[in-house]
């Protein structure tokens, strides 16, 4: 019933419903799930009750006649004095000088606004004569953007429960409420609009975020099943011996978490669906040895294996590291824009005929011309780089190759479980014996002096700097250091002898790989650039890494940034030029100094930003929900992700009675994406 139109709801004729249908209104239930973005509260609290700096509603009595002051054009101060429980409260009003005439002495008034403890006074928002409404004290506050009036939209929402209230069905079994303690769905939606007090809100919202949570997690965990479902006969039957004397061979031992995400992902090898895995790991922390040791395990199983990475020079040093793992152990070549011609068509066609083991390459890979003889395992480096197109058509090279997804970026596992909630995820959170830890400082712009002393006293050690900034050029709007202002200062203020290069984002692909290479060759010694140096550059006798402006960075890209350095057993520094204006600012550069551990300050930055700027808001991925917050609520997530799981994966929505009207109500959204649970 509630599948009906909003026309069938009394009192929304033509007009009121082409507006509602603008916030994409279109039926009863559309309308029952627009929910309230905020609510006001005018429950009159007692003065030892009120925050400071606190929205608050008093009443009480107009004493003295209100004074008014002008400041400018239509600008305007009303202060009236107000007794509240025998003390004598100032009220504030901007703008509102026709207000004088409504708070006469003796009258009772009611004032909402921000209370000011130090001071008795009330920056008032809203006020009304008379005393404050005791039946509803809590208002809903619905994002109408203009388009309807709040009482009309309220008004129809509330003729919607009086003649839908009993068809609103109940969708999860009786045993989730009763364990979680939840209200029934038709009570928390009435709640949710029209409150009786503060902890009903409390318990609806919550009552309402595990079913938002519950039923993306549902969708999640069918889209992983449906896709090992559809992915059978792809189990790679590697040569155990061959790849255990390929890890003993390596130059370097293992870490445990190299060694636990490496079981994961052979095991995922074996398996017969698909692998869909994501490997995290930190700056540094190995996942590259362990992507070498997965790829030989697919070539012992007699496929081959692909590597895509991002830049052209990281696939350039990607392939001389493989070069010399894979010496006696399998054919290993390079496919970039740049190679062309003859070079590029007898690499193709050694790849067609199997005569290639793995290929590295950026998206290259991806063009029709490329065939490959049996791929059989796909790693995608620094995988948010790509599009999912282009990582779909990487997949379709081979059928159905198993595919893992590296990223040094960090992710909070509450944004990973969300926003990767259909592919599993591995994570080296442990740094290789013997790396340094790199030593980061906070410092004003005022030292830029002392940095650049340290600098040359790096360099003539051998070592080499980058300098970060925000800007590529000059803005007007943003006071901030730009890179070519930067190189120029450089560039005078270094010793002749130091050579200084510039890099960003408005250079060529090639003028970008000609800077890196010079610098990789340590022809250039200090490298100025914005951010394009965030992924995919290894020069290892980097040992300075300095930022401008670092307030201007999340925590999660300044660690980034950090992570260029550091990359040998030499220890490297990290010099933080800021000078942060807020608490929150301040806090960051704190933490960077403080902290190392990337997954560490991923959670930090999460709670800090929120969600949408980790990620960056265009292109999170994010799903975007009406309640829940997934940092907030990252608690009934994770009950949401396991219960999710178990239903799933034991069929309960295929076998257990109890499950019906949560089958039904999924196949009823499933089938508007034209996709089928059976």
């Amino acid at each position: 019933m509630i599948e009906r139109s909003v026309d069938n709801i009394k009192g929304v004729g033509p007009a009121l419903q082409e507006q509602l249908e603008t916030l994409n209104i279109f039926t009863v239930e559309d309308l029952l799930f627009f929910f309230p973005s905020r609510y006001d509260n005018y429950q009159v609290k007692p003065l030892n009750e009120l925050i400071h700096d606190e929205k608050a509603t008093i009443e009480g009595e107009v004493i003295g006649e209100p004074i008014v002051t002008y400041y400018g054009p239509k600008k305007s101060r009303l202060t009236v004095h107000v007794q509240v429980e025998q003390v004598v409260i100032k009220a504030i009003m901007f703008n509102r000088a026709f207000a004088k005439k409504h708070l006469q002495p003796g009258e009772m008034v009611t004032l909402t606004g921000k209370w000011d403890q130090h001071r008795l006074q009330i920056t008032v928002t809203h006020y009304k004569k008379g005393q404050a409404n005791v039946e509803e004290p809590i208002q809903p506050v619905y994002s109408l953007k203009q388009v309807i009036k709040s009482t009309t939209f309220k008004k129809a929402v509330h003729q919607a429960l009086e003649q839908y209230y009993a068809d609103i069905v109940e969708i999860l079994p009786d045993e989730f409420l009763t364990e979680y303690k939840l209200l029934n769905r038709r009570d928390a939606i009435k709640e949710i609009h029209f409150p009786s007090e503060f902890e009903m809100v409390k318990q609806a919202k919550r009552r309402m975020i595990y079913e938002e949570l519950l039923l993306f997690q549902l969708k999640m965990q069918q889209l992983r099943k449906l896709n090992r479902e559809r992915t059978t006969g792809n189990s790679q039957q590697y040569h155990q011996e061959k790849v255990t004397n390929f890890i003993q061979l390596l130059p370097f031992e293992l870490t445990q978490a190299q060694q636990r995400s490496l079981s994961e992902i052979l095991t995922d090898l074996k398996s017969p669906y698909r692998m869909h895995r994501l490997l995290q790991g930190d700056v540094g922390s190995g996942k590259t040895a362990v992507a070498a040791i997965i790829l030989y395990a697919s070539i012992t199983a007699g496929n081959q294996g692909a590597l895509m990475v991002p830049t052209e020079i990281l696939a350039e040093q990607h392939y001389q590291s493989f070069v010399g793992l894979f010496a006696d152990f399998g054919n290993v070549e390079l496919l970039t824009g740049s190679i062309k011609g003859k070079k590029r068509k007898e690499s193709l066609q050694r790849l067609q005929n199997g005569q290639i083991d793995i290929l590295i390459g950026t998206h290259a890979l991806i063009q029709d011309e490329v065939h490959f003889a049996k791929l059989g395992t796909v790693v995608v480096d620094e995988q948010h780089r790509f599009g999912v197109n282009q990582r779909k058509a990487l997949r379709a090279k081979g059928m159905d190759p198993d595919v893992l997804f590296m990223t040094a970026t960090p992710i909070p596992r509450t944004l990973a479980i969300t926003s990767y909630g259909d592919m599993d995820v591995s994570q080296i959170d442990q740094m290789p014996i013997g790396r340094k830890p790199i030593e980061t400082f906070w410092v004003k712009e005022s030292m830029l002096p002392r940095i650049l002393r340290f600098i040359e006293k790096e360099i003539n050690q051998g070592h080499q700097a980058y300098v970060i900034c925000p800007l590529i050029e000059e803005s007007e709007k943003l006071d901030i250091q730009n890179a070519v202002e930067l190189y120029h200062q450089l560039q005078t203020t270094l010793d002749n002898k130091i050579n200084v290069g510039l890099l960003h984002g408005r250079l060529s692909n090639e003028e970008k790989e000609i800077v890196m290479q010079q610098y990789a060759n340590n022809e250039l010694q200090v490298l100025v650039a914005t951010t394009v140096v965030e992924v995919g550059v290894n020069v290892p006798n980097a040992t300075v890494m300095v930022v401008y402006d670092a307030e201007r960075f999340g925590l999660s890209q300044l660690h980034q940034l950090r992570g260029r350095v550091g990359r040998s057993d030499v220890q490297s520094y990290c010099i933080l030029i800021a000078d942060p204006k807020g608490d929150i600012g301040k806090e960051r550069m704190r933490i960077m100094t403080e902290t190392t551990n990337g997954f560490e300050l991923a959670e930090q930055d999460l709670e800090l930003r929120g969600p949408g700027d980790f990620f960056g808001k265009k292109q999170s991925g994010l799903p975007e929900f009406q309640l829940a917050d997934i940092v907030h609520d990252y608690r009934a997530l994770e009950t949401a992700r396991n219960d999710a799981q178990t239903i799933i994966y034991d069929e309960k929505l295929e076998n257990d009675p109890k499950y019906q009207a949560l089958k039904s109500y999924l196949e009823k959204e499933l089938m508007e994406k034209s996709t089928s649970l059976d």
